[in-house]
């Protein structure tokens, strides 16, 4: 019986691995700003059920170096949710604010920003989200 445990654990903890690599993989097909040392990181940060969330959303994790004044950005016509890389508070910002999202499925209609604390903002200037070209973007969330 122990050894059917241990089987089970192992695939267990080999599907989150995979959940996250898909994630990765995601970014790497969207984000213009993706690079492996840039976006692994955070991303493994994000708790799995929330990756997964994101996932069945077809919602996209994007570092972008431009983003300033403000930790994080989701721009609902492409299902991005992006973070400044060079800013370690934007990285936590992020996994609190996707883990926050992912948890109510309310996923934002209008682009929406959140300081380093987690805390929306209004009226945040961000740059505009451009996918790299041809892009695979889930048209679930685009409104």
């Amino acid at each position: 019986m122990l050894p059917l445990l241990l089987a089970a654990t192992a695939a267990h903890a080999r599907s989150d691995r995979e959940v996250a690599e898909r994630a990765i993989a995601a970014a790497a097909d969207v984000c213009p700003g993706h690079a492996n040392e840039r976006t692994s990181p955070t991303v493994r940060a994000v708790p799995v059920g929330a990756l997964r969330v994101l996932a069945e959303h077809g919602a996209v994790l994007c570092p972008d170096r431009r983003l300033e004044g403000a930790a994080v950005a989701f721009y609902p016509r492409y299902g991005v949710f992006t973070w400044n890389p060079d800013v370690p508070a934007s990285a936590k910002a992020l996994v609190q604010v996707v883990d926050t999202i992912t948890r109510s499925e309310d996923f934002p209609d209008k682009t929406a920003v959140w300081n380093a604390a987690g805390t929306p903002l209004q009226g945040q200037v961000v740059p505009m989200f451009e996918p790299r070209p041809n892009a695979p973007l889930n048209r679930f969330l685009h409104r």
